[in-house]
């Protein structure tokens, strides 16, 4: 997948290669995931106004894939460059000005050009093809949710959350007591001109065992570097994650028993990944964002001459990045999923 746009110009969207020929698919198959991402769902998000509206531009002839690059347009319809015209001299802190304009010597200033979040729609919209090729041809199924803002965090069981559950709430948590309090919070952090951080859990249930390759391409570093990929993100850990390192091998070790001639574990600490290829149990793992970096508070910066100043956020703005991560997160993952199970295909046929 290559995605391509920025922020605030004309469109963005997506390439997709390697797309297997004849699996169904028009923009209906698309459009609900986008919906999912899209700015504007409620008080608690971004109030910038777009449909993200999907057109395939290639490689589907009569519903179905032609196994040729599929191309994927989604014009933008609310661009307010204005609001950032004061970035165009000044660094945000703990945004990518400074870093692209080290790198590159020139930058989109609007909006933060690819750096910002909309360039995941790209990501959406491909990713919904992966889920749909994940889903008729091995049953594989991709739910994330948001576990935990600012401090306020649920345990919930990964092997039963739906996505319809996760979907009660603008938070995106299935919790609904928690939800709310973590509604309320997020509201106080945005009339306060500040923003909060949190973590995304996702869980990908029927995943067949043997996918994933040894060493350097192990299905869960292929997922960090996937879901580190996103804008905000600042950790990830899988199955027991870190705080598994509080306990002995003896209380950590999965047992293996047999169960309808299938080979199960009797715990899942490893998060149906072992020696970078699963087993065949849910794979879980959790992704931490960090507070939005944008806030509309003034802060101490500098401008591009290198002078000392202020600046203050303008614009439209997550108060919290996790309820529009749960669709990135649940996209990247698919992306790798898919990748892995042709790869694995291909090896044995």
């Amino acid at each position: 997948m290559t995605t391509w746009g920025e922020s605030h110009g004309g469109a963005i969207g997506a390439v997709i290669d390697g797309c297997p020929p004849r699996l169904s698919l028009s923009e209906a198959d698309i459009q609900p995931d986008l919906d999912r991402r899209a700015p504007g769902q409620s008080a608690i998000v971004t109030q910038r106004k777009e449909s993200d509206t999907v057109k395939i531009l290639s490689g589907v002839f009569e519903g179905q894939t032609l196994g040729t690059p599929i191309s994927l347009l989604i014009p933008n319809e609310d661009m307010r460059p204005g609001d950032y015209r004061e970035v165009q001299e000044k660094y945000r802190p703990s945004h990518a000005d400074y870093t692209y304009d080290v790198k590159y010597g020139v930058r989109d200033w609007r909006g933060g050009g690819r750096t910002s979040a909309r360039e995941t729609a790209g990501r959406v919209a491909a990713a919904a093809i992966a889920r749909k090729l994940l889903g008729e041809r091995w049953s594989v199924t991709v739910v994330a949710w948001v576990s935990k803002v600012g401090r306020l965090a649920v345990d919930c069981d990964v092997e039963k959350v739906t996505r319809a559950e996760v979907d009660q709430t603008p938070i995106r948590c299935p919790d609904l007591a928690v939800a709310e309090k973590m509604i309320a919070a997020v509201e106080a952090a945005r009339k306060d001109g500040d923003s909060l951080g949190g973590i995304v859990t996702c869980a990908v249930r029927g995943c067949p065992p043997g996918w994933g390759e040894p060493v350097f391409d192990r299905l869960e570093a292929d997922l960090a570097k996937a879901v580190m990929s996103l804008p905000a993100s600042k950790g990830f850990e899988i199955g027991s994650g870190f705080a598994g390192t509080d306990l002995r091998g003896s209380e950590h070790n999965d047992e293996f028993y047999v169960e309808d001639k299938r080979v199960r574990t009797r715990t899942n600490r490893s998060g149906g990944v072992q020696g970078g290829i699963t087993n065949g149990e849910t794979i879980y793992f959790r992704v931490a964002f960090k507070p939005t970096a944008t806030i509309l508070r003034e802060q101490n910066t500098v401008n591009v001459r290198y002078e000392d100043t202020t600046i203050k956020g303008r614009g439209r703005h997550d108060p919290c990045v996790l309820p529009r991560a749960v669709p990135m997160v649940e996209a990247m993952t698919a992306l790798v999923l898919a990748d892995h199970a042709l790869l694995h295909q291909a090896v044995t046929g």
